[in-house]
C-alpha cells in the first residue's frame, strides 16, 4: 500500500511541475527559439541523468544497440511532437488555447492505453474520468468562453494537439517497455535520440544562439532553468518511478491535475484572481483523483486478498 501511495505522491509532483511548461516557453520565447527551447534543457537534462544511469547501463551487459529502436519510435512519435510541435504551436497560439486544448491529454492517453494496451474502462474510472472533465471545464468556463479558435491560430493549435498526441503514446508505449527498463534508462534513452534528432534543426534554424547567450534576461534563464530541471529531468523521473506501479489509464486520469495546479501557479506568478467556478473546478480534479487512488486501490486489495485466501 505503501508503494502506491509514493507512486501517487510521484504524480501529484510530475503534474505540478508539468503545469509550469506553458509559463516557461512564455518567458523564453523572446531570446530563444523553439528547437533551442527544446534543444539546450534536454541536453543539459541528458548531461544530468549520466551519473544516475550509468549503473542501470553497466548492468545491461547483454542489452544491444539493436535493443535501442524502440527509443527511436518514441523519440520521434513520441518526445518529438510532445516537445517541439508544442513549443512552435504554444508559441503561435495563445496560452489559453494551448491550456484549453492540451486538456484532452488524460483522455488520449486512456484511449491509447486501451488500444495499446488492452486496459479497461471500469465504472469507477468512468466516473473519476467525467468527474475529472467537469471539473475542468469549471476551472476553464471563462477561457473556453472568450477563447480565439480564428484562422490566425488555427496552425498554433493543430501543432498543439500534435503535441498532445504525442505525450499520450509516450506515456502509454512507455508503460509497455516499463517492464524491461528502469526509469531513468527509459528518459536517457530518449532523450539520447531526441538531442541527435533536434541538433540539425536546432543549427540550422537557430545557430545564433551562442551569440545571443550574453544578452539573456532573468526571465530567459529561469525559463530555461525551470524546463531543464523540473520539466526535463526530475518530473520525468519521478513519472517513469509511478508508471512502474500503476496502470497507464491511472496515470492519464491523473493529467488533469495539471489544470489543478495551474490555478494556483497563475494566482502567484501571473497576479490572476480565482472565481468560485474555479475553486470548485479544482476541488473536482482532486476529489476525482483521490477516487481513483485510494478507492480503486483498495478493491485491487481485496480481490488480492481473495484470491490469496483461495475463495
Amino acid at each position: 500500500m505503501l508503494k502506491s501511495y509514493v507512486s501517487w505522491a510521484a504524480l501529484f509532483a510530475c503534474n505540478l511541475m508539468w503545469s509550469l511548461q506553458f509559463t516557461c516557453i512564455k518567458l523564453t520565447q523572446g531570446q530563444v527559439g523553439p528547437f533551442n527551447t527544446v534543444f539546450i534543457p534536454m541536453l543539459l537534462a541528458t548531461l544530468f541523468m549520466i551519473p544516475f544511469v550509468y549503473k542501470d547501463i553497466k548492468k545491461s551487459k547483454k542489452r544491444k544497440l539493436g535493443h535501442l529502436k524502440i527509443f527511436i519510435v518514441l523519440a520521434l512519435l513520441g518526445q518529438f511532437p510532445a516537445q517541439v510541435l508544442m513549443t512552435i504551436g504554444t508559441q503561435q497560439s495563445t496560452a489559453s488555447n494551448a491550456a484549453i486544448i492540451s486538456l484532452t491529454l488524460p483522455v488520449v492517453s486512456a484511449l491509447l492505453a486501451v488500444v495499446l494496451l488492452k486496459e479497461k474502462m471500469n465504472a469507477l474510472r468512468w466516473i473519476s474520468f467525467l468527474a475529472a472533465i467537469a471539473g475542468v471545464i469549471l476551472c476553464s468556463l471563462k477561457d473556453i468562453m472568450g477563447v480565439d479558435f480564428s484562422m490566425q491560430y488555427i496552425i498554433g493549435n493543430v501543432l498543439i494537439f500534435s503535441g498532445v498526441l504525442g505525450s499520450g503514446f509516450y506515456n502509454t508505449l512507455c508503460k509497455k517497455i516499463a517492464a524491461d527498463y528502469t526509469a531513468i534508462e527509459m528518459l536517457f534513452y530518449t532523450y539520447i535520440f531526441m538531442v541527435l534528432i533536434l541538433f540539425p534543426f536546432a543549427w540550422h534554424y537557430e545557430g545564433n544562439i551562442l551569440h545571443r547567450v550574453p544578452a539573456f534576461t532573468t526571465q530567459t534563464w529561469i525559463g530555461l532553468a525551470l524546463l531543464t530541471v523540473f520539466h526535463n529531468f526530475l518530473s520525468m523521473i519521478l513519472f517513469f518511478k509511478a508508471l512502474k506501479n500503476l496502470e497507464a489509464i491511472q496515470v492519464a486520469l491523473s493529467n488533469f491535475l495539471i489544470a489543478f495546479f495551474a490555478l494556483p501557479i497563475a494566482v502567484i506568478w501571473l497576479h490572476e484572481k480565482l472565481g468560485i467556478l474555479s475553486i470548485i473546478g479544482g476541488l473536482l480534479v482532486l476529489i476525482s483523483t483521490i477516487i481513483i487512488t485510494v478507492w480503486e486501490y483498495r478493491q485491487s486489495a481485496q480481490v488480492k486478498q481473495i484470491k490469496a485466501a483461495g475463495i
